[in-house]
């Protein structure tokens, strides 16, 4: 860790905030110089709404912060910019339409005589591409082309654009690799030699020890723990965050399963999925493991209609007959409901209410004679809410403004609702805290119990473990192997993730010898 000043560069005093519930109460907090500070809590404890206040993206209701030994009242991001503080948003904000370089300069666009300099700004892109380990990166190509990873490094580069004093992270690991994550943790550590802070926020509790000098706790709006990060195991992070134990269980029965449900025969699209074949059963939930690119997600848009498979088929419920699926929509008449990946630009409508988010997949529900009953969407709404423990002031709350785990529990909510019979959740709890995650887990037992077949892609193979009855291993989009609970083992699930790449390495070395 680097060395950190005596002389706090943050300064936060009594800092309070609510909106229609307090969501602040009086939090008292120093960053100093040349430190990173991780900042957890649960879903709706209060981080975003404090890296807000700081970033000059809301204002605080009492209590005053100090930057620099200065009084520091930002009333826009804008102006926190300019003194300094920069803002990564878990929800990346990138202009899709323009291109990697002029996102990488927005707000800071080199210009003469009115003209932009193309020359200087690709040659800045590329500067802070390769910090990151972006080099080969075109400047020139837009940005809504690139992968989530590389969009979220992309965010971080822009964030790093010029002064920086203090760098505020939300989530900046969720959509990253190993290898992304390293490169990002390097960039981090030269920030910090050069005086500069970091409040950083995550779920990821193996992160913080990592890279934070000290770990604050937020609970309920209410600084409950700071610490240094080395004195900090993570069993009293997770105790802190929710007030008690919140063990769960790291093992299970196989689960007692139905007749089968889904079938895929040879289902293929390019090499993106390569001829997957897979039988699922009624109560039983299923597991979808393989390194970045080994066709998950790719896999659960052609169950569900997003994308038209060029090859093989796909049956439901013992139906010999091939599903015919043009389109989504035709995937949730059959009773196949997605969870996708980006929540923000894929699942939500994020202008609109809790109550309209979790009732559009089944309006039929909430009508009479045709006519929309606010008073049922409401009732249906509220009972979602609250057996999933959404955290809303109330139902006609846009959805914009909740936590990510409320707004993941939301798109879950959507489909209880419609009562999918075929649930495919695509990383379930990326961003997600520990007690909005372990929510989670009980509403896909309760499926399972109920009967729903479950599919749940994830990068996590602690959380498939935790979960599934049996995992299917994809390899560059084939079908590496499928192990079932009890016979499977960690070292065994990443070998088979890994089969595919080590066998065409194979291949190559006896076609050169």
């Amino acid at each position: 860790m680097g060395a950190v000043s005596a002389t706090p560069l943050l300064e936060l005093r009594e800092l309070s905030k609510s909106y229609a519930a307090p969501v602040l109460r009086g939090v008292n907090l120093d960053v100093g110089a040349g430190e990173i500070v991780a900042l957890t809590g649960e879903n709706g404890a209060g981080k975003s709404t404090l890296s807000r206040l700081v970033a000059g993206l809301a204002v605080p209701d009492g209590g005053s912060m100090r930057l620099g030994g200065e009084p520091w009242s930002p009333r826009s991001r804008a102006e926190a910019e300019a003194g300094g503080v920069r803002m990564v948003l878990q929800e990346l904000g990138l202009v899709s339409t323009l291109t990697v370089a002029e996102n990488l300069q927005l707000g800071l666009l080199p210009t003469r005589a009115g003209f932009l300099q193309s020359a200087t700004l690709r040659r800045r892109a590329r500067e802070q591409l390769e910090a990151l380990g972006l080099g080969a990166l075109d400047v020139d190509a837009p940005a809504g082309t690139l992968g989530l990873g590389q969009q979220q490094l992309l965010e971080i580069a822009r964030g790093l654009a010029g002064e920086v004093r203090l760098l505020i992270l939300d989530e900046p690991t969720a959509m990253l690799t190993s290898a992304e994550t390293a490169r990002l943790f390097a960039q981090l550590a030269q920030l910090r030699a050069r005086g500069a802070s970091v409040l950083y926020i995550s779920h990821r509790l193996e992160e913080l020890r990592r890279i934070a000098d000290r770990i604050v706790v937020l609970r309920d709006g209410a600084l409950v723990e700071d610490r240094p990060a080395a004195d900090f195991e993570p069993e009293a992070v997770v105790a802190a965050m929710v007030g008690g134990n919140t063990a769960a269980h790291l093992d299970r029965a196989l689960r007692a399963h139905g007749a089968a449900s889904l079938r895929l025969d040879k289902l293929g699209r390019g090499r993106a999925v390569r001829d997957i074949s897979l039988t699922a059963h009624a109560g039983e939930v299923i597991g979808l493991a393989g390194l970045v690119g080994a066709g998950r997600t790719e896999l659960l848009r052609l169950i569900c209609g997003a994308d038209r498979p060029d090859r093989g088929s796909i049956h439901l419920h013992g139906d010999p007959r091939p599903l015919r699926l043009s389109s989504p929509v035709d995937g949730v008449r059959a009773g196949i409901g997605l969870v996708p990946e980006d929540r923000k630009d894929q699942g939500l409508l994020l202008t609109q209410s809790v109550e309209a988010n979790i009732t559009l997949t089944d309006t039929r529900a909430i009508s009479r004679f045709g006519v929309l009953q606010r008073a049922r969407a409401g009732a249906a709404a509220r009972r979602w809410s609250e057996q999933l423990r959404i955290r809303a002031r109330s139902v006609e709350q846009p959805v914009a403004e909740l936590s990510g785990g409320n707004q993941q529990k939301i798109l879950l909510a959507r489909w209880l609702h419609r009562g999918c019979r075929i649930l495919l959740l695509d990383e379930p709890t990326r961003g997600v805290d520990v007690a909005a995650r372990r929510d989670m887990y009980g509403e896909i037992d309760r499926l399972a119990a109920a009967g729903c077949t479950l599919l749940i892609a994830s990068s996590d193979l602690r959380e498939l473990m935790q979960l599934c009855d049996r995992i299917a291993v994809l390899s560059a989009g084939q079908l590496a192997g499928i192990f079932t609970r009890g016979d499977w083992t960690e070292q065994a699930l990443l070998e088979a993730a890994f089969s595919a790449h080590v066998n065409a390495g194979l291949a190559a070395a006896e076609t050169a010898a």
